[in-house]
């Protein structure tokens, strides 16, 4: 019998396997991009345990191993900002990014009483916008990262249902 996967806070005995997966799992957004040198990928682990202790961090675990994450934070607008959302590679597309994407939501909404999501991701990562639009997201905007990757920015209310559904 199969182990199910939980999503639960984060803890600080977490942040080594956190760091690792976000560099195992960001190695396929910078090939897309040519770029190995985006933000996730050049991170430390000092900063990646600054952010556990700080912000709003889930994880998702199959047994002891840390096999998806997600960060937010409340801005000073009241948005809650979610970033950094990764899933080990032999775990895609199975529904669990959308699992961590709804409990940061939840998180940052009933914890940190956000009004209004936001979030980014590249231009070229259609796996990724794919996911956001189906969970309510709307485009809202462009920029350019601190890396020179071209992003989407992404924003929904809080209020919002996350999935349509129909009749």
């Amino acid at each position: 019998m199969g182990m199910s996967v939980t999503i639960s806070a984060a803890t600080a005995q977490d942040v080594e396997q956190i760091f690792r997966l976000q560099y195992l799992c960001f190695q396929s957004e910078a090939e897309l991009y040519g770029n190995y040198r985006i933000d996730p990928l050049v991170q430390t682990l000092d900063s990646v345990r600054d952010e556990v202790a700080t912000d709003l961090v889930f994880v998702a675990r199959l047994g002891d191993e840390v096999v998806g994450s997600v960060r937010g934070f409340t801005d000073e607008d009241g948005a809650g900002r979610i970033g950094k959302l990764c899933v080990h590679p032999r775990l895609r597309n199975h529904g669990l990014g959308g699992r961590l994407l709804r409990a940061a939501e939840s998180g940052l909404a009933d914890g940190r009483s956000a009004t209004r999501f936001r979030l980014h991701t590249g231009e070229r990562s259609e796996g990724n916008l794919r996911l956001y639009r189906k969970a309510g997201y709307a485009r809202v905007g462009n920029a350019t990262g601190g890396d020179g990757v071209r992003l989407v920015l992404l924003e929904k209310d809080a209020t919002a249902p996350a999935y349509v559904t129909s009749a």
